[in-house]
Formats: structure tokens, C-alpha cells, sequence
């Protein structure tokens, strides 16, 4: 649907809530998380509403498909199986929808992208999933990275397309580990933007979307199959929402559950702040367990090496990092390819003296990576918080924090000998950096204002989770098709092996999930 039909419907929408508030006092949907037409934040981006707690009409439902979790997984789910004309309802623990996705840099890897081609940048789902499978050190299953690499592209094209998800069309990012530069970004730089649109398509589709309310059982005929999930909402309802086709478990990952996570990694203990939104502590994985699903690789569990050290929160404007910027410790060194893999750049920073990176840029990096167009908010919370300085030179960024200045100066210096050899001469940028050969951009830091950003690693990502084949049918342990039961997302195993590479959460979430509402009408044709 074009954008003239999109806002015919959300006019549409907006006078249906106001007819029903004129003669009742109160709108009766309150399932979905809004029915108006879209509002927009101070920075101009699309907020995602959070719902207060109502009680629901009817204690037992019936759907055609019910989806647990409405993040981008379970939204690309529910979305492509109403398309297909089922009736859909997403349950959701949270009183705002969006989960991880939500909180996102809003960066999806795509190979052969069409901004990459703009660009001039070669590409190939070869290519990318080798880089995949590498940054998983070969533990990936490889059936699951071929159904990865090969519809992210048609994925990102329905994103586009379909479900009108709006993409910047001159920027994208490199992230660690991969060759080239693949990941498209959502405009607005965050993935609350991509969740709003998926909403917005969804609720057009007529798909119920039930917030507060959290799935806490799943449910089987006779046979074994899985035919609908009890729940209870936080109006203190129990509540049975039947699935005639089936169950698609989009539930997130565990990496907010201390207790789970350190049954796999006991150093991940409750010190170790996470970037989760609230509500991933694994609930999805272990209903299925219930089932005999089985799991995959549950031990490897990733880090995210630029945090706030007050909260865990992903800082994203570290991402200057893609556009040139080095990293120093509490001494004033370098100490790591800023950009290689996640969990050997946090363990190199918890490795530190204080356990402490910093990030060192100029005015001139601050630019290209349209930091204050993108992140301004998160910009002014960090230096709200003492975790940035702007100054007018090194020394005085330096003092803030305590870094060596002496030292600071020297690796600046030697830093940017890499970089004048990397941009003048052309030199191979790994050949280039004579310390750490850095596989991304590098430029030099020279110009000011000058900025030193204080990050730390959180708990981000768990790669392990439930066994699926390569149609997203959930598995038992044993490698048998429980019938009725999908899952995609963050709650499968398997398909990142040891670390997932940054910006392969997105494609990963979309492609299976788009998948998963595919499959799920395929299998009860």
C-alpha cells in the first residue's frame, strides 16, 4: 500500500477512536497499542505508545495464528501471515511494543543492497556469508546462513515495499567483521522507527496486537501439536488464546535472566549490566523446552563492547568508530582493532586496568557519521552524564576522564601517521595500521573540537535458543517437527554460531520471522 492509502487509513482510524470516545467515553480496542494517527517525539521520530493495563472482554480467543512477542520478529511474522489472510494476534508482556528491536541502531546487514550500489561497493551474498560464518567461528549452521544470506535481500525489499519501513537512501554502516559496508539503516537511526512502521502495517492488516499480556504456557491437542498458549495480562486475567494453524514463538533471547545466562556463562553475573529491553529472560525457550524442543548453542553469549557505564544501554554514538575513531585505555593506548569482533573488543576492554574504553574523535568524524543528526538525544544524555566531553584540545578531553595525556598524544599521533598512509597512499587500511590492522575506516583525529566518550561492555546478544530447521519449525531434541510450533528471532539457536556479527540481528529477525508467517499457512493449506 502506498503512502496516500497508508494515511486514508490511519484518517480512517483516528475517526473511528473519535466516534467511539464521543459515545462512550473511551475507546473498546484496547488490544492494540494505539488507533490514532502517529505522533512524533520533540526530535521529530515516531513514539511508540505505552498502554496502561485493561481488562480483556473475553477470557478464551480464537485466532488463526498467534505470535508470542511483538518485536521485529513476531511483527514480520504476524505481518506476512496476515497478508496471507489469516487472523493474527500478537501477545506482548510489555506495556509497549518493540522489545530489543526497538532499542536497535536500526542497522540490517543486506548484500547487492541498492545503496551499496549507489555507492559503488561490491558485494555478494558469497561474500556475506562467508564473513557470517567466519565471525561465528564455522559454528554457525550453515543450512540457516544460507536461508539468512539468501532472502535478505527480497526481505529488505519487502520491508521497503510492503510493509513501508523507511530506509536512508545515501547512508549505510560497516560494521565489525565484515568485509565491506552492507547494513542499510532505518531513517531515524533507531529501531522504535522500524517497529512504528511494522505496527502500522500490521494494525492495517487487521492484526490484534494484545500488550500487558504475558504468555506463560503452550497448548496441545491430542496428538502433540500445539494449538493456541495460556496467558495471563496484568489486569489479572488468565486467559487462552486458541491458534487454529499454529504458535510462532518470537519471545526474545535470555539475556536479561542472570540466573539462566550464568547456568551457560557464570561470569555473566548480576554485575554485568545488559542492553535488553525488559522481558528477555528466556520465557519462550523454556515453554518449548516444556515440549521437548530442543536447544542449539546456548553457551555463547555476547557482549556489546560500547555501553553507558551507568545503565548498559547501547551508546551509539560510539559508532563514530566506523567513520575513523580509535580507542584508548585509562594510559592513553590503543589496545584493539576498534572494530573487530564484539566479544574481542569487550574482552579487551574488561582486560583494562579500569575495565574502561574510550573513544577519541574530532570535528571532522563527528560529521561523516552525523552523529548530532542521528543520536542527539542519546548525545546529550552522555554528556549529561559524564560519560562525553567536548573539548578544544586533546589535553583538556583528557584531563576529564584522567587518560595519560602525554601518552594520548603520542598514540593520536602515531594514529594518524596510519591513517595519512591510508588515505594518501592508498595503502591496504590493515597494512596501513602497523599496531592493530583495523578493517574499517580510518581517519585522522586533528581538528577540534576534540571528544573522549567512556564505554564498557553489557550483556547484548544470546545466541543460543531453540532448534529450528530451515523453515522455521521448531525442533525437538532428537530433530522432529513438533507440529504446530514456529519460532524466529532471538529465541532460535544456531544461526550465529559463537558471536553474531553487528547488524545480523535485524536481517536475522525479519528473515525468519517473514519466514515463520510463510511457513506457518504453508503447512495447514
Amino acid at each position: 500500500m502506498n503512502k496516500i492509502k497508508r494515511a486514508l487509513v490511519l484518517i480512517v482510524a483516528l475517526m473511528m477512536a473519535i466516534s467511539v470516545i464521543g459515545c462512550s467515553g473511551k475507546t473498546e480496542k484496547a488490544d492494540a497499542t494505539s488507533q490514532a494517527s502517529p505522533t512524533r517525539d520533540e526530535a521529530g521520530l515516531y513514539k511508540l505508545p505505552v498502554v496502561d493495563p485493561k481488562p480483556e472482554k473475553e477470557t478464551e480467543q480464537t485466532y488463526d495464528v498467534v505470535v508470542i512477542g511483538a518485536g521485529g520478529a513476531g511483527f514480520s511474522a504476524a505481518i506476512e501471515a496476515a497478508s496471507q489472510g489469516a487472523k493474527v494476534v500478537i501477545l506482548e508482556q510489555e506495556s509497549v511494543v518493540g522489545g530489543n528491536t526497538s532499542l536497535s541502531g536500526a542497522g540490517f546487514n543486506i548484500p547487492e543492497n541498492w545503496v551499496q550500489k549507489s555507492q559503488g561497493i561490491e558485494d555478494s551474498v558469497a561474500l556475506f556469508k562467508g564473513d557470517t560464518m567466519k565471525g561465528g567461528d564455522s559454528k554457525s549452521i550453515e543450512p540457516l546462513v544460507d536461508v539468512l544470506v539468501n532472502r535478505a535481500l527480497p526481505t529488505a525489499q519487502w520491508l521497503r515495499d510492503t510493509v513501508g519501513v523507511e530506509i536512508m537512501d545515501d547512508f549505510q554502516k560497516h560494521f565489525g567483521g565484515h568485509t565491506v559496508a552492507r547494513a542499510l539503516v532505518v531513517k531515524g537511526g533507531v529501531g522504535s522507527q522500524m517497529v512504528y512502521k511494522m505496527y502500522e502495517k500490521a494494525y492495517e492488516l487487521g492484526v490484534k496486537i494484545k500488550v500487558n499480556t504475558k504468555a506463560e504456557e503452550l497448548i496441545t491437542d491430542e496428538s502433540g501439536r500445539v494449538i493456541g498458549v495460556k496467558a495471563s495480562n496484568k489486569s489479572g486475567q488468565e486467559l487462552v488464546f486458541k491458534g487454529t494453524k499454529g504458535v510462532i514463538v518470537a519471545a526474545g533471547g535470555f539475556a536479561g535472566n542472570v540466573e539462566m545466562r550464568m547456568k551457560y556463562r557464570p561470569d555473566l553475573n548480576e554485575t554485568v549490566k545488559t542492553t535488553n529491553a525488559p522481558g528477555h529472560e528466556g520465557s519462550g525457550i523454556v515453554m518449548a523446552q516444556k515440549l521437548g524442543a530442543g536447544t542449539e548453542q546456548m553457551e555463547y553469549i555476547q557482549t556489546y563492547p560500547f555501553c553507558f557505564p551507568t545503565t548498559g544501554k547501547i551508546a551509539f554514538v560510539a559508532d563514530t568508530r566506523m567513520y575513523g575513531a580509535p580507542m584508548v585505555n585509562i594510559e592513553g593506548k590503543r589496545f584493539i582493532n576498534e572494530n573487530d569482533r564484539r566479544d574481542m573488543v569487550s574482552k579487551a576492554i574488561l582486560s583494562q586496568s579500569d575495565s574502561f574504553g574510550y573513544m577519541v574523535w574530532d570535528k571532522k568524524i563527528m560529521e561523516e557519521a552525523r552523529t548530532l543528526e542521528i543520536y542527539k538525544g542519546e548525545y546529550d544524555k552522555l554528556v549529561a552524564d559524564k560519560l562525553l566531553i567536548e573539548a578544544n584540545t586533546l589535553e583538556e578531553a583528557a584531563d576529564f576522564f584522567g587518560i595519560h595525556k602525554e601518552a594520548l598524544a603520542t598514540t593520536i599521533k602515531d594514529y594518524n601517521s596510519y591513517a595519512e598512509d591510508f588515505i594518501t597512499n592508498g595503502t591496504d587500511i590493515k597494512v596501513a595500521d602497523k599496531e592493530f590492522h583495523r578493517n574499517a575506516k580510518m581517519a585522522k583525529v586533528e581538528n577540534g573540537p576534540f571528544y573522549i566518550q567512556k564505554v564498557i561492555p553489557g550483556v547484548h546478544h544470546t545466541m543460543g535458543g531453540l532448534a529450528i530447521d530451515t523453515e522455521a519449525r521448531v525442533l525437538t531434541i532428537d530433530g522432529k517437527v513438533i507440529k504446530g510450533l514456529y519460532a524466529a528471532g532471538e529465541v532460535v539457536g544456531g544461526i550465529h554460531g559463537t558471536n553474531r556479527l553487528g547488524g545480523n540481528a535485524l536481517t536475522d529477525i525479519t528473515v525468519f520471522g517473514k519466514l515463520a508467517g510463510e511457513t506457518i499457512i504453508k503447512d495447514t493449506k
